[in-house]
């Protein structure tokens, strides 16, 4: 599942290019020679897809300090099946936070056979992910804490939030405490973790891996790393695919009170579909969608209100909260509506909320019941120092308000989940601004018109932005488009890797869209 995480990204204009031995550094410096010029050793990976092979290399932690501390980047490659390869597909599932490194592993559902033949999948854990040197902010005790806090929402709420000057105190200390214990256990790199960084390592990558150019294919945040390489190197890109995209102009509040619509489109969507099932909680065949989201509403305050029952024993209230994360962590892809209404339909009737829990942490990486992955503090990182953010609490208050009026069941939580960023350090903030990627060979951008998690709005602004970037629609529901059951997308994608071949409007896929207008 390709993620952009709630609390979303935001994106930074960094431009200028280095050239091929500074390895990527562009405009401030870059690596040394004995970054650019490492051996990559690859040895059997113990664990994930068999025959993929598995290394790790060295990049400066400040490009601005090229002969300062390193930091490691591990790399899983999944050599290609064919023997007329033409080089390296680097892939990234999303996040901020996801696993490029364990995204490799689903290379056979993510990536066509005929690309696999042509193409090592080649995946890394970003800087501050997994494998990578990690930054850690929180234990899993206090996530628990800060991931459960009830903002409110839902059809008429009065209360999104308690607006008082205690309760907004409260609201601000929590996101404060997020951010000291980041500065507390690894200053220097919560300073230099953002996206423009990322795609450094990522040319250091590209060279020593053989490569001259550029084959990349990333989902949902994984868009941004590829736009951030094509604006600082145009000249190394060969292919770029960029699916489910964000929207780089846009400053971190905004874009996250814009994706609480997408969540909403994807919510009718998600109701739709479960009262044509004879399973469905909402309701029955008949019932309309606003009946049906009325139905979760009223649970989701009864929610608020009593919390439910969590039989995983690890002392858990299944609040408002934590049941919304396990309705919305459903709406990435269509694959977990079964899931989420089981998980439903347990709560409803038997006060059960384990199901709705569980999807939350399969969002957030809580696969061990005791311990988080690092990706809640990579993502919360990522987000602030990828953009600039307001700074007075009460920006984000006027900013959930208008959020319920678009989404009244997600958006309070989206609005306020952007806080923690109020509080980060003003010097590890890179400033906002387009990517255009001027002199790059033409780039993809995919987009689905009821992505949840990556409005297609996103979509069209990146393609327009990137000087030579191009639109193929996804006419669907869930997040991303490639891989997705769409023929049409699916073959655009694939010729476009292995031929280079580009559509001649930019929309192939959404001739269709024309015609259902009328």
């Amino acid at each position: 599942m390709a993620v952009l995480l709630v609390g979303t990204v935001l994106l930074t204009g960094c431009t200028g290019g280095g050239d091929a031995a500074d390895g990527g550094g562009g405009g401030g410096g870059g690596a040394r020679p004995e970054i650019t010029e490492q051996e990559l050793v690859w040895e059997e990976c113990e664990s994930g897809l068999p025959g993929s092979e598995c290394t790790v290399f060295e990049v400066p932690l400040d490009y601005e300090d090229p002969d300062g501390e390193r930091i490691e980047i591990a790399v899983k490659r999944f050599p290609a099946t064919g023997n007329d390869t033409i080089g390296s597909l680097m892939v990234n599932p999303g996040g901020p936070g996801g696993s490029g490194y364990d995204f490799v592993d689903h290379a056979p559902y993510t990536v066509s056979e005929a690309v696999r033949e042509s193409f090592d999948v080649v995946g890394f854990d970003p800087r501050g992910v997994g494998r990578s040197t990690p930054l850690t902010c929180l234990d899993a005790e206090e996530i628990d804490e800060f991931l459960g806090t009830d903002y409110g929402g839902g059809e008429g709420a009065d209360d999104l939030a308690d607006l008082s000057p205690e309760g907004l105190a409260e609201i601000e200390a929590k996101n404060r405490e997020f951010v000291e214990a980041c500065e507390e256990n690894d200053p220097d790199l919560m300073r230099n973790i953002g996206t423009a960084d990322v795609a450094r390592d990522m040319d250091v990558l590209r060279g020593l891996l053989g490569d001259e150019e550029l084959t990349y294919l990333g989902a949902s945040y994984g868009t941004h790393i590829g736009a951030q390489y094509a604006d600082q190197f145009p000249e190394r890109v060969r292919a770029l695919v960029l699916d489910g995209a964000v929207d780089p102009s846009q400053d971190q509040l905004s874009i996250s009170v814009e994706q609480a619509t997408g969540f909403e489109t994807a919510l009718h969507s998600f109701v739709q579909d479960c009262l044509t099932r004879p399973d469905c909680p909402l309701g029955s065949r008949g019932s309309t969608v606003e009946e049906g989201i009325a139905v979760l509403d009223a649970f989701l305050e009864g929610a608020a209100a009593e919390p439910l029952a969590n039989t995983t024993g690890d002392g858990r209230e299944v609040n408002r909260a934590r049941a919304e994360l396990g309705v919305l962590a459903a709406l990435y892809t269509e694959n977990w509506w079964p899931r989420v209404r089981e998980a439903l339909t347990d709560a409803m009737e038997t006060g059960d909320g384990t199901g709705l829990l569980l999807l939350g942490d399969d969002l957030y990486g809580r696969g061990d019941l005791a311990e988080y992955e690092n990706s809640t503090a990579a993502l919360t990182a990522v987000n602030c120092s990828d953009s600039v953010a307001p700074r007075e609490v009460e920006a984000y208050a006027d900013a959930a308000a208008e959020a319920a009026e678009e989404s009244p069941m997600f958006g309070p939580m989206l609005a306020w989940g952007a806080l923690t960023c109020a509080f980060w350090p003003e010097d590890a903030v890179a400033p906002l601004g387009e990517l255009n990627a001027p002199g790059a060979d033409p780039i993809m951008v995919v987009g689905t018109t009821r992505d949840s998690a990556t409005p297609y709005a996103w979509a069209e602004a990146l393609a327009g932005q990137l000087d030579s970037g191009f639109l193929v629609t996804r006419d669907g529901d869930g997040h991303t488009g490639y891989r997705m059951g769409d023929n049409c997308v699916d073959t655009i994608v694939d010729d476009y890797l292995l031929e280079l071949a580009v559509p001649e409007d930019g929309m192939a896929c959404a001739a269709h869209l024309a015609d259902d207008a009328g």
